[in-house]
This record gives C-alpha cells, sequence and structure tokens, in this order.
C-alpha cells in the first residue's frame, strides 16, 4: 500500500474529451442538491448488476439525515448532456484527526459500487473515482463492496486492499419453491419442518402475514422492533437496529421505500402475537434479507426458520428470481443457498503518511476481528455460524447481518 499512485486527481478540463462529449462532473456536498437527483439515482441502482436498495436514493438520504451530522457529503456524479449518468455516493467522516472517505450507508452499506448507466463507458465510473481522490481524505474506508466492481476496477488491488466480510450467500428462485425447497432439503429436513410447523399449531393458531402497504409496514416494523429486542436480549447485538435512533432511522426509511413498493415484512403470529419476521427488500426481481429475528421462547419449534422458509415461498409466487441472503454463512442460509458472492470492504485510496499508517491499520484490526470471530465462542455467541468452504482461510465469517 506504500507504492506511489497514479496521479488520480488529473484535472477535468473544458477541453478534454470528456468535456466534448457533453460529460461534466460535479462534487455534491449538501443534501439539497443530492435530493433532486431521486429519480434519475434510482434508475441507476435498478441497472446494476447486483442492483442494491441499499443504494436507493430514499435509503442513502434518510441514512445521511440520521447519522451525517459529523460528516461532509463527497458524492460524485457524472451528466451527460443533463442526464445523470454516473455516481459514487461517498461521504467524509474524521475520527481522531483522521479523515476517512466512506459510502454513504457507512457499515450498513451492501453492494455498494459506481453506478453506472446502462450503455456508459466504464471509463466514466473511472474519472468519478479519479475525482473522489480528491476528497480530502487520509484513506477510504469502504465497506460492502462486490467482487469484481468498477471501484476496485478503476484502483486496482493495490490502491485498494479487498477484505471479505461477509459470505452472502444467494439462492436461484427460478424453479418453482417446491422444486427448490426439495433440491436444497432432504426428506428428514423437510418432516422436522412439519413437524415444527405442526408443534406451533398445537399452542394456538399460526397465521402468516406479508405487510407491503406503508401502513401495514408501519404496525408490522413495530412487531420486528420488539422481537428483535427479545431476541438479543442478554446478547451482543452491534446492529443498532433497536436503538433509539436505529428505529427512528428505519421507521423513516421504511415509509420512503415503501412508496416504491421496495419493503416487505413477513410476520409468523400465534394467537395474534407475532413470534417471528423476515424484513426483506424487493428490487428487480430479487429479495434481499434485511433483518429477522424470532420469540426465542419459541426457539425449540424453530419459529424462525419456518418464516424464513414462507418468506421465499412467497417470493416465488411473487415472480422473483433470486435471493441475496446478505450478511454471513449462518447454517440456514448455508442449507438453502447455491453458492457465495462476498462482499468485502475495500481500505486503501491513501494520502500521505497519516493515510497510510490508518489504512494499514484499520487492516490489522479488520483481520483480528475476523480471526476473532471464528472461534467457537463466537460461533456461539453469533448464532451458530457454519464454517464457509467457498472461502479460503482469513475470510471469514462476518457476523450475521440479519
Amino acid at each position: 500500500m506504500s507504492r506511489a499512485r497514479p496521479d488520480l486527481t488529473a484535472s477535468f478540463d473544458e477541453g478534454s474529451p470528456a468535456r466534448r462529449s457533453g460529460l461534466t462532473l460535479a462534487t455534491l456536498s449538501d443534501a439539497d442538491s443530492f435530493s433532486k437527483l431521486a429519480k434519475d439515482w434510482d434508475e441507476l441502482v435498478r441497472s446494476m448488476p447486483r442492483p442494491s436498495p441499499y443504494l436507493l436514493h430514499g435509503w442513502l438520504s434518510e441514512w445521511w439525515r440520521h447519522f451525517g451530522a459529523e460528516g461532509n457529503l463527497r458524492v460524485q456524479v457524472a451528466h451527460r448532456d443533463g442526464r445523470l449518468v454516473s455516481a459514487l455516493p461517498l461521504c467524509l467522516r474524521s475520527r481522531h484527526g483522521v479523515k476517512a472517505l466512506e459510502f454513504v450507508g457507512g457499515g450498513g452499506s451492501m453492494l455498494a459500487d459506481v453506478l453506472l448507466a446502462d450503455g456508459e463507458e466504464p471509463s466514466t465510473a473511472a474519472l468519478l473515482v479519479r475525482r473522489a481522490a480528491a476528497s480530502g481524505h487520509h484513506f477510504a474506508d469502504l465497506f460492502g463492496m462486490p467482487e469484481g466492481g468498477l471501484l476496485h476496477q478503476a484502483l486496482g488491488s493495490r490502491d485498494l486492499r479487498l477484505v471479505a466480510r461477509s459470505e452472502a450467500p444467494v439462492l436461484d428462485l427460478t424453479p418453482d419453491w417446491e422444486t427448490v425447497y426439495r433440491e436444497k432439503t432432504s426428506k428428514k429436513r423437510r418432516s422436522l419442518h412439519r413437524r415444527r410447523r405442526r408443534q406451533l399449531s398445537a399452542l394456538g393458531t399460526l397465521e402468516i402475514s406479508v405487510a407491503h402497504t406503508e401502513a401495514e409496514l408501519e404496525a408490522a416494523i413495530e412487531d420486528a422492533f420488539l422481537l428483535h429486542e427479545r431476541r438479543w436480549q442478554g446478547g451482543r447485538d452491534t446492529s443498532g437496529f433497536v436503538t433509539d435512533r436505529g428505529k427512528q432511522f428505519e421507521r423513516a426509511a421504511l415509509r420512503v421505500l415503501a412508496q416504491i413498493g421496495v419493503p416487505r415484512i413477513v410476520l409468523l403470529r400465534l394467537d395474534g402475537q407475532a413470534i417471528a419476521f423476515s424484513y426483506t427488500f424487493v428490487l428487480e426481481r430479487r429479495l434481499y434479507a434485511h433483518k429477522l429475528a424470532f420469540d426465542p421462547r419459541l426457539g425449540r419449534h424453530s419459529p424462525g426458520v419456518l418464516n424464513v422458509l414462507d418468506t421465499l415461498a412467497l417470493a416465488a409466487e411473487e415472480g422473483l428470481t433470486r435471493v441475496e441472503f446478505l450478511g454471513g454463512a449462518e447454517r440456514f442460509k448455508v442449507e438453502l443457498a447455491d453458492r457465495f458472492e462476498p462482499l468485502y470492504e475495500g481500505i486503501g485510496m491513501t494520502n500521505g503518511a497519516v493515510g497510510l499508517a490508518a489504512a494499514a491499520t484499520r487492516l490489522r484490526s479488520v483481520r483480528l476481528r475476523l480471526r476473532l470471530k471464528r472461534s467457537p465462542a463466537a460461533r456461539w455467541i453469533y448464532g451458530g455460524v457454519a464454517s464457509s468452504p467457498l472461502l479460503p482461510p482469513g475470510r471469514g465469517p462476518a457476523a450475521q447481518h440479519g
């Protein structure tokens, strides 16, 4: 990481080929300017190879409103003949005098990358990355990057070191759900699921409900908060989902995303009381797992697993073709998934001696944390994380996202 980097701050002058072809670049540093891009921004998100609901304009705007007070926006945008054709949602945050360039969305970013319009050349994305290099930061700490993304292509492995942070299992839902379910589970496992459902039904009336309208979602998320608090009571919950600010953010983001039909909350109820939930996002015929939890008092009946199965069945009925489980290699995910498509933390893009030192320190910290999370005690704390045969040593498992 200490080698001299290429000049990524080259000027974008009036006579450049990009300028002559109608391409203009800008850095947005205030929320009002960013707010004007909502419609065009989301079109770029939908055109991504792995479209990320965590890059939708409404999600980013609400995250910045709730968590961005101590930072500065550095959102890079490119317009061609007045049309938004590329964007990179970044912000600058300072800790102990060290300025880190991060994704808007911070540690909750998933599948984050440069956004690029269909038909636009990758060189446009590279221009935005060059511009981002002049953001006044010491180093970049970019969580949630997919492998082979445009941002990493523009910088290269020496300028941005990637460390796998989550296995991010995926499942193909193209066949009907019954076919997928039979292929992914043994006869013994399916029998166990039926027995668990019968056991719960013997305790009272079992019901499944799906919230997708704004009013339904606003009611369902309160049940989700209660279940999440109950599930992690006395445990180590690092998600921030049920902190005061976390609840405010989730409520606000849910309302905004509900306007474009993205959120779903599937609740499993026993005699009218929620005992498990799956909070997911739907985007471009894909299902993304956001949060899930169950009532630990009924844990021996596996309400969480049953709720996930119900969620996948409903997704297939809706015509969705792919599931992005996100997060780590928890056992239930590994049993159902086809493969892993990991997400990474990109560290580097350094400026000066302070940046080099800060990036090296961050890399050591992340690698130490990953080693600790592979310990038997950590696997117990995080709920039975499975070993990950598809990742080399030092690359997992990661903390549960949902």
